[in-house]
């Protein structure tokens, strides 16, 4: 018999069905058991009576999260039986045969409520466990429609969907990059993208006109609030734009989306106001003001754009960029607004350059932000050469770009979303984990996996690499000081308890 999800399978009553699934409850009412079976779809009640047994006897021995098939009737539950709270509630499942396909321990939490309360490093560890919750099911479910719609959007709109290199090259990009060794050839390392920022500008060079991707972007960070080492961008990038093209798309598909997924919600002002800068530093004192009238509406969405961005600004302390005066207030293939291009490639009033940098913020949130992109050799040779830069250096990191831009490059430009962070916001989610189907801690482990790990000294032989006995110790020291730390607090909860 085929199997039915358990939603689908309450829609057929009086038929005979087959549903799998885990044991989400169990209850005694007199002589008749009942349990809840749930699967992807929902919950529904199945009901076994003592007159089947060998059923009957078997169904005593089931604990939750055990997983089970079962085959029966499907019929309409007593009037004052019906349960308004579950969309199968007005049915039930009466037993013809019972399968126990896997047996379960004790879980290490509850999985009834939504969670927050437990330890992050338990939940973690046990993600796989904290994933059955409803709310987390719901959240990546979520998520799934969200990049479906973006991508039906974005398809007619006559984009490209194409995946760019995990191992590419290591460039200053204003984070330190993860290295991966190279085994075929010893001493030389690829690195893992901070994002397709490059490979979508060269995509534009060879003519595909309109790209996105949903991105996987790495950056070794140091721990910061709400960010992971490894996050998920919408990248586009479109050829024959302006400014105002690449904000209009924007626009159309954040608004299209939530009338379409989340119509609860209701956007404060249509169309996205816009503030400069300088404007949004002067009355809000940040560049992402929230703006909504009412900060207590948990269904209320305020959009703005941000937009005449210094191109540079000073003091900054960014990694990967020289100690010169300089540094990009975004990343340095932005373009100046057209005005401010010949101060640019002149490298004079570089204070006073403004860029084509535009940031769409929702509810005080970044969510998005691109520009314009330098399309000649020479523009962007001017930017890193203000940056500090030497030219040497500029032709063995970013060679690969200057050259493309002397085949016939067409202006281009494009935005990113920080997709984690815009489906955790819409979803009223405190951070961007519960998201995230296997996220990373706030430093960057995975208890799950255990990873970070060691590795295999014939592994590392291979790699012609060899950790020094200075860094061995520090981490040694490292992990023992994290498990004192953990037995201390454990001591102070017992005597908090006694």
């Amino acid at each position: 018999m085929q199997r039915f999800l358990i939603t689908e399978a309450a829609k057929h009553i009086g038929e005979k069905v087959k549903v799998c699934g885990w044991v989400n409850a169990k209850r005694a009412h007199g002589k008749i058991l009942f349990i809840d079976l749930r699967d992807i779809s929902g919950i529904i009640q199945v009901v076994f009576v003592p007159s089947n047994k060998e059923i009957y006897n078997l169904a005593q021995e089931l604990k939750p999260e055990w997983v089970v098939e079962i085959n029966g009737q499907i019929v309409k539950r007593p009037t004052q039986m019906v349960n308004d709270k579950i969309e199968t509630g007005q049915v039930e499942l009466s037993v013809d045969s019972l399968k126990i396909l896997s047996q379960s321990e004790t879980l290490p939490f509850s999985i009834d409520d939504v969670g927050y309360e437990i330890g992050e490093d338990i939940r973690m560890k046990y993600r796989y466990l904290d994933l059955r919750r409803e709310r987390l099911k719901n959240n990546l479910i979520t998520r799934h429609k969200i990049i479906k719609f973006v991508r039906d959007f974005l398809d007619k709109e006559g984009f490209i969907e194409i995946e760019t290199p995990i191992l590419t090259k290591s460039t200053p990009e204003g984070a330190r990059d993860y290295i991966v060794p190279s085994r075929q050839h010893p001493g030389k390392f690829y690195a893992l993208p901070q994002s397709p920022q490059q490979y979508k500008q060269l995509l534009m060079v060879a003519g595909l006109e309109k790209y996105f991707q949903v991105a996987k972007c790495l950056r070794d960070e140091d721990p910061r609030g709400d960010r992971q080492p490894e996050f998920t961008q919408l990248d586009m990038e479109m050829s024959f734009v302006q400014q105002e093209d690449v904000m209009d798309l924007t626009e159309r598909l954040l608004i299209l989306m939530i009338k379409n997924l989340f119509p609860e919600k209701k956007i404060q002002e249509i169309p996205f106001p816009r503030i400069s800068y300088e404007e949004a530093m002067k009355k809000y004192k940040t560049d992402r003001p929230d703006l909504r009238k009412d900060k207590n509406d948990k269904n209320l969405l305020a959009f703005c754009w941000v937009i005449d961005f210094p191109f540079f600004k000073t003091g900054s302390d960014e990694l990967g960029y020289p100690d010169g005066k300089w540094k990009p207030t975004h990343n340095p293939f932005s373009a100046p607004k057209p005005e401010f291009m010949e101060d640019l490639l002149n490298q004079k009033n570089i204070g006073k350059i403004l860029t084509t940098q535009y940031d769409v913020v929702m509810n005080g949130f970044e969510i998005g932000g691109g520009s314009i992109r330098n399309h000649k050799r020479e523009a962007l040779e001017a930017v890193f050469e203000i940056i500090g830069y030497k030219k040497e250096f500029i032709e063995e990191k970013f060679g690969h770009m200057l050259n493309a831009f002397s085949f016939g490059a067409p202006p281009h430009g494009g935005i990113a979303w920080g997709l984690d962070r815009v489906v955790s916001l819409l979803l009223n989610e405190p951070n961007i984990r519960e998201v995230i189907a296997f996220p990373k801690t706030g430093d960057g482990r995975d208890f799950m996996m255990s990873a970070p790990s060691e590795i295999d000294k014939n592994q590392l032989n291979e790699l012609h690499i060899k950790i020094s006995e200075q860094n061995q110790n520090k981490d040694k020291k490292k992990s023992q000081k994290t498990h004192k730390l953990k037995v201390v607090k454990k001591e102070k909860s017992k005597k908090s308890k006694k």
